[in-house]
This record gives C-alpha cells, structure tokens and sequence, in this order.
C-alpha cells in the first residue's frame, strides 16, 4: 500500500524498469537475518509493479492530445503523481505558487489536565466561534477517538452530523453499527461462541422475537451459563433455539471463500439483517465492500483464488480484516458549520477559525514516524517520503494552520494512565517565539444549589413479603430497604455471563460433586469410593460448563485432590459415630404456623438415635465458621434449617471444607432454643410489615459497600 502511491505516479510502460530498480535496493535473496523482510519486499514490489491505477488513463495519448494545460498547486508534501506528470507534460505545465502568506491569527493556548478536560473545552471553544458568528470552524482530527467526543458533545448541543457538522475523514467500515451486527451473526455462529456472543447477535438480528430472546437471557443468567454449547443444551426444546441451531448448523464446516460469502448473505437474510443493510448507506457500503450482492457473489465465484477452502474462524478473520481496511464516509450537507478534516488539509480553505485539540508531544510530534519497515536510504531510493519530508510537511501544516483568523491549541497535561504529556515541540516553539497567549477556560460556570434527598421509608404491606428465606431475613435484619428492593420489589440485577470463575463457582462445583458422590455411594455401598466420587467430580465439571475452562477452572482442580483425600477421610470419621446419609440439596417449601418458608438444606444425616443432623457446606475459613456457631452469635442458616426440617429434636452443623485446612463439623449448641427465638423475630417482624411498618435504609455497616441497591437509596444524596 506504501509503494502503490509511487507505481501509479509511473506511466504503465515503465512500470517494469521501476519494479526491477526498486527490487535492486533490497538485501540478497540469500538466507540471512533480513531474508523474510526481503522476500516480502520483493512481493510488495512485485504486486505494486503488476498492478492497474486509476491514474494509469493520464498517460495515455489520448489523454496527451485533448491536454491543453496543466496546472499544479504544489501542497504541503511533495507529490510523486504530480512530478512525473509535471515532467511527462514539460511543455504544457504552469506551476501556481500560493501567494506570501499571512499573519498569524488570534491564537489561544488551552494547557488541560486530561482527556476529558481537553474534549469539553474544545467542543466549548466550537461553539464559541458558532456563537460569535464565526463559521465554517474547523475541528482538527488528529486523534479519532478524542474526536469522536467532541463530536458527541456537540451534538449533545444541537451541532448534529450530517446537519451542523460535516466530517471529511470518515471512519473504518468496521466500526458502523451495520458492520457490527454482520459481525456479531458471524461471531454467533462460531462452534466456541459464548453465551454473550449469541445473545448479542439475537438482539441486533430483526429476525429473532425480542420477548422471546429476553426470557432466554433471564433463564441463561440464571443459571449463569456461559458458553452457547452447554445453553443449547439446556434450551434444546426451545423454539428460538432449534432455530438458531438451524442457522449455526449451515455456517459449520470448511468451504471456499465464495462459498462463506454466500452462506453469510444467506445468514443475513434469514437474521432479518439483509432488508435494513440494503436500505441503509452504511449497509450498502458493507455490501459493496464485501461483494455481497448478485453481481459481486458471481464475479467471487469466478475468481480462481476465491476457490480456497477455510474454515470460519479464517473467514470471520478476513471479513474483519476487510471492513477494517474500508472506510465509509456518509452523505453529509455541502454547507455545514463545522468541518472535521486533517491538520494537512487546511491548505486552500475558507475557514473562519480552527479549533486544534491533541496538540501534545504524543498526537502532534515535530517529525511524524515514516510508516513501514523500510529503512532511511531504501525510503530515498523507492522514492517513499523521508523523516525530513514528514518533518517538512508537518510544519508547513502547522504553518498553515496559524495563518487562520482564529486558532485555539488544546493539549492535555496527562494520557490515560496517569503518565505526564508535554505540549508539542511545534506549541513550545510557538510559545518561546511569544506568539499567542494563555486562554480562558471557554466553558459557561453554573451555580449549583445543594438539595440532598431525604432517607427512603418505603412501606411493604401491599407487597408480598411471603415465603421468606434465611438470605432474605438476612437481608431483612441488615437493611429493610434492601429487602424492600430486592425481595418485595423482586429488582435482583442480573448476573453477568462472561465472568471469571470464582470462589461461589467452585462452592457451587463442590456442592454438586459431594450431592453426586452420597447419592452413587447409598446406591453401591461396596464401590471404591474415591472412583465414586472422582466420577462425580467429573460429571459436575461438564453439567455445569466448566470443562471448557479447564485452564480458568485450574487453581480449584489442583485443590481438588488433597480436600477430595481429607473428605474421604472425615467420612469415615463420620460414619464410626453411626451417622448415616439420607438426602441431599433437599428443596423445601413448608407452612409453620404464620411464616410460609423456603430453602434448600445441602445435606441431612440420620444419627443412630433418630436425630436429623442438618448439615450446611462452607468453603470459607474455619475462624469464620466458628464464628458462626459462637454463642451470641446471630447467624440464622441453620436455625433456619431446622424450621424447615420440622423435626422435633434437630441437630444442625457447618461442615467446613477450606481448601487449605482438613475438614471439620462446627455443631451449633441450643439449636430448638435458637429456632425458636429466630420463628418469633420473623413472625413479629413480617407481622410489622403487613401492618405498614416503613422500611428505612440503614446506610450503616459494611454491608452499603458492596450493596446492589445503594443507588436506588440515594445514600450518597441524603442530606
């Protein structure tokens, strides 16, 4: 692409010459450490060399003989198309030379702190001009992503593109939200797709029922299934599944080029997506972009090298490559106020003022870095520009640039990650030269009258507060409002999908292989228990998707086998004392007197008297377990448990199995005594509620620092 620029500027005929001069400047063919960089050398020369040009026609005899002169306006860089057409035309050629060049206009400094900082003030500084009635004003792009907040804060002001504000640079194709939802269907597709990947797809494909792909999410969140494979699995009788497999199914396998870009205009058409692509300008330009329509399907099926297979993840590969290698540039009024063009573009234009924001040493050095592998002497020879012609151009940008009526200089004092930025060499050369002056901070001040809001007392007596689970209680104790909000209101925030694998997944893996190891082991006394329970450990892995996380989920497997030998151990500990499993991940939902309540008891073990021992997993600390059975304690789990059991004389116990500690049973005392106490705080507490007792947020303890609902409270707004 770098040397394209150089073989259009030679006339057709020569081209050959060219090739062979420019191939003489590489390193030998020979094996060496510049052997690669040579070879593709020598293919880049090659391809250019071989290559048609538009530009090829203007030096064609017919093209001499209709020439009665050429004018060239040199610009700010030397052009290689302009010389060989300035010395293929000796005769006909007028050079125009611009006139002396002017002042310098009414320049302003504007030193800001950050990124943000620098954008606010630059949009400020366009409306200034707009509002002083200084139009058009150029935006200078220098940097695409400060840009585009410029632009969102003036269009956040009534400066809309395509109206107010016209942007010559455009943008790559991949980045428009066409693109992105072909993309996304591609990505869907994928054998390894993730839960996240195929929803996004089936909300920006037309096709698919939204309410539909809204309870697939809530029940794929639910259950927190994260990739695709096991979800259709688990929704293989749905609807939207079968159909989507249906589609999934026709982009598997490898294929040619030409095929995959069939099969995609077929994915987009049954994805809905075909119809809005067609009729939007964005779209189109993804269409024509990708050869997508009849015409472009038929020229691909007749190129030899569309014939190479590929599997999808390459042809995911090129088509992303490809949109990203296009720009698109939307239709946009002739008449605007304001213009986003290049620094190097300002050359020739009626501007009224110029706002130029990323003037540090980073967005604007004094010598721009010559692009490519090609070395100083190679650059000279291939004709490419020079660090000096760079350098050049690059002042006389600058030059032109202060020349304009007005001219505010934005540059930020600090990148993103906290690491100081001086200003550009060509703003420190300016200010030592005394031009300009420091400016005012363009934007509008506002006074602000302080209005905190009062602490919330919502009441719940018109909201079901009923059945209640130990969490739920827990929550009732801890903030009434967050119970308010979560169980009465039912405003629980959905749990991401794509998330690493933690400590509750590895709590959750650890319940389901004991569940599985006690319900294989009552059924086949006699097996080898550590083979009974390795099965188990291996069917948790797969049901619950962690199989294809193997490297993710590898800190818990090598965990796994020392706390898998322990617990066999205490097992057998257990037993001697004549305890006995009887059932697991017991689901229970029972009436007690007033209080409807709900929960699922992990494990229940029948003692040689006849006595329930309700059993609850924990994975934490032991010190935290103990804690938890200390007298005075007000932990409610397994008091709660023994609610739910209903039996006369329960005993209840943590046992806690710490990765790095052996297992033990921390056996709550004065159990009947404490579920008594806990039946009768839970009765007259939802009793209080019925009756229209507010729920205040608390705001007080640890638990507002990690709560779901603090900004539905307002705590940091309480006056």
């Amino acid at each position: 692409m770098q040397l394209a620029g150089v073989a259009a500027s030679v006339p057709p005929a020569r081209r050959a010459d060219w090739a062979a001069q420019a191939s003489a400047v590489l390193p030998p063919a020979a094996h060496g450490p510049l052997a690669l960089e040579a070879a593709l050398g020598r293919i880049a020369i090659a391809w250019a060399a071989h290559s048609d040009y538009a530009t090829d026609v203007l030096f064609t005899p017919r093209a001499d003989a209709g020439l009665d002169a050429l004018f060239i306006v040199p610009g700010l860089q030397p052009d290689p198309l302009s010389a060989a057409l300035a010395g293929h035309h000796a005769d006909k050629v007028v050079h125009l030379q611009p006139g002396p060049a002017a002042g310098v206009g009414q320049l302003a400094w504007h030193a800001c702190s950050d990124g943000e900082d620098e954008a606010e003030r630059a949009a400020a500084c366009v409306l200034r001009h707009l509002a002083a009635g200084r139009a058009p004003v150029a935006l200078a792009a220098g940097d695409r992503v400060l840009t585009r907040r410029v632009s969102a804060l003036l269009a956040a002001q009534g400066v809309q593109p395509g109206v107010d504000l016209r942007d010559e640079t455009g943008w790559k194709l991949s980045t428009t939200h066409a693109a992105a939802r072909l993309l996304a269907l591609l990505h869907a597709c994928a054998p390894g797709a993730s839960t996240d990947a195929v929803l996004d797809a089936l909300k920006l494909a037309p096709a698919f029922d939204p309410r539909a792909v809204s309870r697939l999410e809530q029940r794929l969140r639910r259950d927190a299934v994260r990739g695709w494979a096991q979800a259709a699995l688990l929704t293989q009788h749905d609807a939207l599944t079968v159909r989507l497999e249906t589609l999934r199914s026709a982009m598997s396998g490898p294929r040619a080029l030409w095929e995959w870009l069939a099969a995609t205009r077929t994915l987009a058409e049954h994805g809905g997506l075909w119809p809005e692509l067609a009729e939007d300008a964005a779209g189109q330009a993804v269409i024509d972009a990708l050869g997508l329509a009849d015409a472009g399907l038929a020229g691909w099926r007749d190129w030899p090298a569309a014939q190479r297979r590929m599997r999808l993840a390459e042809f995911t590969r090129w088509l992303s490559d490809t949109l990203e290698a296009a720009s698109f540039r939307p239709p946009v009024p002739r008449q605007a106020r304001v213009i986003i063009l290049p620094l190097s573009q300002l050359l020739g234009r009626p501007l009224a003022a110029l706002v130029l924001p990323g003037a540090d040493e980073q967005r604007l050095p004094a010598a721009p870095e010559p692009p490519g592998p090609w070395s100083a002497v190679q650059r000279q020879l291939l004709q490419l520009p020079s660090r000096e012609a760079l350098q050049q151009g690059q002042l006389a940008a600058w030059r032109v640039a202060l020349q304009l009526p007005w001219v505010d200089v934005l540059w930020r004092a600090s990148d993103d990650s906290g690491e100081p930025l001086l200003p550009s060499p060509l703003v420190q050369a300016a200010r030592l030269d005394g031009l300009g002056a420091p400016a005012v901070d363009p934007r509008g001040s506002r006074s602000l009258t302080a209005a905190p809001v009062a602490r919330p007392m919502p009441v719940g007596a018109a909201l079901p507060a009923q059945p209640i689970s130990a969490s739920g209680y827990e929550q009732l104790r801890a903030c009434p409002y967050r119970f308010f909000a979560l169980r009465q209101l039912a405003l629980s925030e959905q749990g991401e999908l794509d998330v690493d694998i933690d400590k509750r997944d590895w709590g959750s893996w650890l319940h389901a292989v004991l569940h599985g190891f006690h319900e294989a082991l009552r059924a086949d006394p006699g097996a080898d228990r550590q083979r009974l329970i390795d099965a188990a450990a291996e069917r948790a892995t797969h049901a619950m998707g962690l199989a294809a996380d193997a490297a993710e989920f590898m800190p818990f497997a090598v965990a796994w086998p020392p706390l898998r030998d322990a617990y066999l151990q205490w097992l057998l500990t257990h037993e001697e004392t004549g305890a006995v499993f009887e059932a697991g991940e017991q689901h229970v939902e029972v009436q007690r007197g007033a209080l409807s309540l709900r929960g699922r008891i992990d494990r229940i073990d029948r003692l040689p008297d006849g006595a329930p021992l309700l059993i609850d997993y924990k994975t934490e600390s032991q010190a935290r377990s103990r804690e938890r059975v200390k007298a005075g304690n007000e932990d409610t789990q397994l008091p709660f448990y023994a609610l739910l059991s209903g039996a006369e004389a329960p005993r209840a116990a943590y046992l806690n199995l710490a990765e790095r500690e052996l297992p033990s049973l921390h056996e709550l005392q004065d159990l009947p005594v404490l579920a008594a106490q806990l039946y009768e705080g839970m009765a007259h507490d939802l009793a209080r509620i019925a009756q229209g007792a507010p729920l205040p947020a608390l705001g007080e303890g640890s638990v507002c620092d990690w709560c779901e609902v603090r900004g539905l409270c307002r705590k940091d707004f309480w006056s």
